[in-house]
């Protein structure tokens, strides 16, 4: 049975976007023994509520630290003049979830999309309407990725993998939880070299802790 290494994330995270690079590097680096299962941490619950100034300076300051921190990571700032912003990410992590009920495929490409739309290209994924866009645009079935989006089913899923991300000890996104299912080890992320981050894996082996 291959050990699990969970990656705790959320589509409108602005560091999972700035880590996804080097993520990637790590997950195609890792021995065959080790399996990659992706869960939906939850960032910021629905709200139809604008984004107060305060919070607004805190996004805008953790996007130009991540541009300062990850080589070759931009934003695109016009997002905030374009948009009215809200503290809501659940609509995104549903979208992820419901495009994954199509095919396992998608959960990775909707990610995706949904960071191109919110960093590059100033598109707010907090409204459903974006997330129609996207699920179109990925070639999925429109009607039943909308009919899934506003499901209770979806619903429950998200928030039984927002459970699952806190019984791990994930404490902040991105998180990697290496568990051999009775133990739990997170691996400190490094944004810019998975070399780091496989030698925190190499090393929890080797002392026998899975």
């Amino acid at each position: 049975m291959k050990t699990i290494i969970y990656y705790v994330h959320d589509p409108m995270c602005s560091w999972c976007w700035g880590f996804t690079q080097t993520y990637e590097k790590f997950v195609e680096k890792l021995d065959d023994q080790f399996e990659v299962k992706r869960l939906l941490g939850g960032l910021a619950a629905d709200s139809d509520e604008p984004m107060n100034d305060e919070t607004k300076k805190m996004v805008q300051r953790a996007w130009h630290k991540i541009e300062k921190t990850i080589p070759g990571k931009k934003f695109n700032f016009d997002f905030w003049q374009l948009n009215t912003p809200r503290r809501s990410t659940y609509p995104a992590c549903r979208a992820v979830i419901a495009a994954r009920a199509q095919s396992e495929e998608f959960d990775v490409k909707m990610t995706r999309a949904i960071q191109t739309a919110y960093y590059q290209k100033a598109q707010n994924p907090s409204d459903v309407s974006t997330l129609l866009k996207l699920a179109s645009d990925l070639g999925l079935n429109k009607t039943l990725f909308k009919k899934n989006l506003h499901s209770s089913t979806i619903q429950e899923i998200l928030l039984d993998e927002i459970k699952l991300s806190s019984s791990i000890r994930a404490k902040s996104f991105p998180s990697l939880i290496l568990t051999n299912q009775q133990s739990f080890y997170s691996i400190p992320i490094d944004y810019c070299d998975e070399n780091i981050m496989l030698k925190a894996v190499d090393s929890i082996c080797s002392q026998g802790l899975l």
